[in-house]
């Protein structure tokens, strides 16, 4: 009887990582198709999320953000990081939604994520060499972190951006592979034996 529940137990134990397993499995697939979304969400809450937090909670109003854009200033201004982020999330999902399988492998989607992308990160790091240069812009320990958090997500973000369509356009590019393959088998399998879809249509007559 110990022999058979040791059994028992080490079959529950292997179904229970199997799940497991299949769980996770699931969860990375759910995670790679919806990446592209997932980034945008992110893209356009945390860079806004971080200049409210480098801003005092008081100032942080339609009126204060309206006499930050009144006031802007290239060298000083935050407040373009998170628009930089917002435009550029709006133009990849919108090209993302509008391909299919073959545009998202070599359609626009891949082109045009990296000229976002790459054109908000030449923005982004130009801009950071008048933040940080400048000795006025240091406005305390925390606000300095949060100035600096605010730059690096933006700067990452458009580098994830870039390695997400490069991942899918792969994914589809392989897609469309094997489906080229199995088209070709098809094909020349039917060509391969006119005898037999002879005998078979013979048959069928019959």
């Amino acid at each position: 009887m110990g022999f058979f529940s040791k059994e028992e137990r080490s079959r529950k134990l292997l179904r229970g990582v199997k799940t497991v397993f299949f769980l996770i499995t699931m969860l990375l697939s759910l995670l790679l198709f919806s990446a592209p979304i997932l980034l945008v969400i992110a893209d356009t809450l945390l860079p806004s999320a971080l200049l409210s937090a480098s801003l005092s909670p008081a100032s942080v109003s339609l009126e204060t953000l309206s006499a930050h854009f009144a006031n802007y200033d290239f060298r000083y201004s935050l407040v373009d990081i998170p628009l930089i982020s917002i435009l550029r999330s709006v133009v990849i999902i919108c090209v993302y939604s509008l391909c299919d399988g073959p545009r998202l492998s070599r359609g626009p989607y891949f082109p045009i994520t990296m000229a976002c992308s790459i054109s908000s990160l030449s923005f982004v790091s130009l801009k950071a060499s008048f933040v940080f240069s400048d000795p006025k812009m240091d406005r305390g320990g925390y606000v300095r972190a949060m100035e600096m958090s605010l730059f690096a997500s933006s700067f990452l973000l458009a580098i994830a951006h870039i390695i997400v369509a490069y991942k899918i356009s792969c994914r589809e590019r392989r897609k469309l592979l094997v489906y080229k393959i199995d088209i070709e088998a098809v094909s020349a399998c039917k060509n391969g034996f006119p005898r037999y879809q002879k005998i078979h249509q013979a048959q069928r007559e019959k």
